[in-house]
């Protein structure tokens, strides 16, 4: 690719980027901080993957996505999850109507842009297997008709890390259909300051629509077209294979460690997401930082750890800064 093709296709994407920053704006309106959340939930809009948030309650998940489908003007759906609910409570089922003697089809809150499914983790398997095909093929299954969702179509689940009773840990299957993992932390003390005043004031802010489902869709488009050299390309693929054999990475201490690595998925993942923070960065090619900036969220729930990992207290974030430090950098 010569260099007059990357200077115009930086000129193209700095101004098809122009409205990350008044969408960013329009969320900080409400999120005070979290810039790290919210720059997330951009990568999965940009990139077309799902976000699974963890962390305790009361950090303003819920009210992060509900903000970023106020401001994309879509429509929004909140889904409880509990032990008691059944796939047609999310899919939605087919109704006799006596009127016209014959079954009707209701859809259920799935069918909409944004799908929030709060506490996914305290449904039984049966209700996480149907919303699995809902993210992996963008379509739903209700009696023998098959719909397709609308566009953009993005699921945004939150767990509770701290309670165990009575949840349902995500099948593995499940954890890898979302494409970033994102852990929530604790504002800190000049953000909950504002937060309290905020609250407080009487009249909350709320974010005005700024961007369309379409413009999102073409966005999306263009993100394919960040450019993305071979080096780059060889270094995803190095960083995924040294969470499968560590040992030809020199990391041979993380073999005893490490249960499973990423699968390609996380490659392709680790490339998309990449391309969308370059987008973000108002940058029309990838460079390695973008890689190192995604990484953690796109491996963290992607790498199985063993018992002795457990056992010694190491987590997969340990695992990823290791295979970062000794993965050659182009």
């Amino acid at each position: 690719m010569d260099t007059v093709n990357i200077k115009e296709l930086n000129e193209r994407i700095q101004k098809e980027s122009a409205f990350v920053d008044i969408l960013s704006m329009e969320i900080s309106k409400v999120i005070v901080g979290q810039k790290h959340l919210v720059e997330n939930l951009l990568i999965g809009l940009l990139a077309g993957g799902h976000i699974l948030l963890e962390g305790v309650p009361g950090l303003a998940k819920t009210l992060a996505i509900n903000t970023l489908a106020s401001s994309v003007n879509a429509d929004f759906n909140r889904i409880q999850f509990t032990p008691d609910l059944l796939p047609a409570d999310v899919l939605g089922t087919l109704i006799y109507s006596q009127k016209s003697e014959q079954f009707q089809i209701k859809k259920g809150p799935i069918f909409a842009n944004f799908i929030l499914a709060d506490e996914i983790n305290r449904s039984p398997a049966k209700v996480q297997s149907a919303l699995l095909e809902a993210m992996q093929e963008k379509q739903v299954t209700i009696g023998d008709q098959t719909f397709k969702l609308p566009e953009p179509f993005l699921v945004m689940a939150t767990q509770n890390p701290i309670e165990q009773e009575g949840t349902y840990p995500l099948p593995e299957a499940q954890v890898d259909r979302f494409m970033l993992k994102v852990v929530v932390s604790y504002p800190k003390k000049e953000e909950e300051k504002l937060i309290i005043r905020m609250n407080n004031s009487g009249s909350f802010p709320k974010a005005n629509a700024v961007l369309t489902p379409e413009d999102i869709i073409k966005a999306r488009d263009v993100v394919k077209d960040v450019y993305m050299d071979e080096k780059i390309e060889r270094y995803i693929v190095d960083i995924v294979y040294a969470t499968r054999t560590p040992e030809e990475y020199g990391l041979g201490k993380l073999k005893d460690l490490i249960a499973y690595g990423g699968s390609p998925r996380a490659s392709i993942s680790l490339a998309m997401a990449s391309k969308a923070y370059a987008f973000i960065k108002r940058r029309g090619y990838v460079i390695p930082e973008d890689v190192r900036a995604v990484c953690y969220e796109v491996l963290r729930h992607r790498i199985g750890l063993t018992y002795e990992a457990e056992a010694e207290n190491i987590t997969t974030e340990n695992i990823i800064s290791e295979v970062l430090n000794a993965v050659e950098v182009p």
